[in-house]
């Protein structure tokens, strides 16, 4: 049946601010970028003429994250900031330095939830927001 998971991907406003922030920000690196209008990618995402723009950004381990900038339906804002619905929550990043990380990014654009707290021994943890609401966290494992 299922043999992996291919990607993650997650709706933004701009996708060039998007890929500037994932990139040049977080550090992963642009694999690829491409536009899709109407045919069939208007049946996978079920809207009609859709039109969306996309770029692929990946992790150093190779996991790949899909930045989707929706052209036509245009994308409503984050309904709510909450982390507790139903959906999509976020996405988590190993980092091995917590707090100069969770820096790093709230001087770059990133929206903190809160500073960086030890969980459990050797463990400490995170959520920022990136700058179009996706929910992020920073963990540092010893």
């Amino acid at each position: 049946m299922l043999n992996g998971i291919n990607h993650n991907g997650i709706v933004v406003s701009d996708l060039e601010a998007a890929i500037d922030f994932y990139t040049n920000i977080l550090g992963l690196e642009l694999v690829d970028r491409r536009e899709r209008r109407a045919g069939p990618i208007s049946q996978v995402l079920g809207y009609e003429n859709a039109h969306i723009k996309v770029a692929d950004v990946a992790a150093i381990d190779g996991r790949v994250i899909e930045l989707v900038c929706y052209l036509n339906p245009v994308a409503d804002g984050r309904q709510t900031e909450e982390r507790s619905v139903v959906g999509a929550s976020h996405i988590a990043f190993n980092v091995d330095d917590i707090d100069s990380t969770f820096s790093y990014l709230v001087q770059n654009g990133a929206r903190a939830l809160n500073a960086p707290v030890t969980v459990a021994t050797g463990k400490k943890v995170c959520y920022l927001q990136d700058p179009f609401g996706n929910w992020l966290e920073l963990i540092q494992q010893a």
